[in-house]
């Protein structure tokens, strides 16, 4: 499948800003089973400081700063994707969790597809035991890694409720876990802490998922929004495998990467800091057409 992905993130601010100085994950990666065609981002007022870069997570980061006095800043991110990943695995075929936990722990690597960043408490995502409890359900022993995963997505698909104004960014898994409802973000951060709590490497995925419009209506302009979802690293013969529990589906060719990290902290779209005296509005608007 090809996509063509743009995505508008617009500040409106109550003062003029004088300094801005932020970093922007925007641009998708360049992975096995999808292929960055083109992309780009432009940004209005024109930065004087313009750099990308790869961090530890071989994610695709560029450092801007505007020292131009502004009113409102737009950040417009246009892509084109390729995404052909394989069917998932046979879930018997992959090895028990136990082994996976194991060799996780035993690993000396620290490179970008390392489960050892992968294994501990992060700074959103730290130790939940009742979420450790709740994973463990699916886990019992010998149980093999990919089976009992897609159980626990499924489970936390079913027992969750999708509510967008019950949580906000800065909410935590055990607040999440404890009103079982949310939005991706809590989903994922739920599932990850579970699934570290029994010594498993998960991280957290940000990007997009292709929606498709219901019989007879109209797709709409921006209507479409960023997604978040869990790989969990599943040996050195399967490597990472997607699971979205808010779907309760393998991360699929319907699912594009821009962006991993231990959790939502490390794969914000946008963060910095600007010096002003007033507050912001904020506005953004995905599109995701596939071609």
């Amino acid at each position: 499948m090809i996509y063509d992905v743009t995505h508008l993130t617009r500040y409106r601010y109550g003062a003029p800003v004088a300094v801005n100085a932020c970093m922007l994950r925007l641009l998708p990666r360049s992975e096995d089973g999808q292929r960055v065609v083109t992309a780009r981002i432009d940004v209005t007022p024109r930065p004087q400081t313009f750099v990308e870069r790869a961090d530890s997570f071989a994610n695709r980061v560029v450092r801007m700063r505007i020292e131009t006095p502004h009113r409102e800043l737009a950040i417009e991110s246009r892509a084109r994707v390729v995404v052909e990943r394989p069917a998932p695995p046979l879930a018997a075929l992959t090895p028990s969790w136990e082994e996976v936990a194991a060799l996780a722990a035993a690993t000396d690597s620290l490179g970008a597809d390392s489960p050892a960043s992968a294994i501990y408490p992060s700074r959103l995502v730290p130790l939940v035991e009742p979420a450790t409890s709740y994973a463990r359900e699916s886990f019992p022993p010998r149980r093999p890694i990919y089976e009992a995963a897609s159980e626990l997505a499924a489970r936390i698909k079913a027992d969750f409720v999708y509510d967008a104004k019950a949580t906000e960014v800065t909410t935590s898994p055990a607040e999440a876990f404890a009103r079982r409802r949310g939005v991706c973000q809590d989903f994922s951060h739920v599932m990850i802490a579970g699934l570290r709590g029994l010594g498993l490497p998960a991280l957290y995925v940000s990007g997009y998922i292709r929606t498709i419009q219901p019989p007879g209506k109209a797709r709409l302009a921006g209507a479409d929004a960023s997604h978040a979802w869990v790989a969990l690293w599943c040996g050195p013969g399967f490597g990472w495998l997607g699971l979205d529990p808010t779907n309760a589906l393998p991360a699929g060719d319907d699912h594009i990467v821009v962006a991993r990290g231990r959790d939502y902290s490390d794969a914000p779209p946008v963060e910095g800091l600007i010096l002003s005296s007033g507050g912001h509005e904020l506005d953004v608007e995905v599109d995701v057409n596939p071609v």
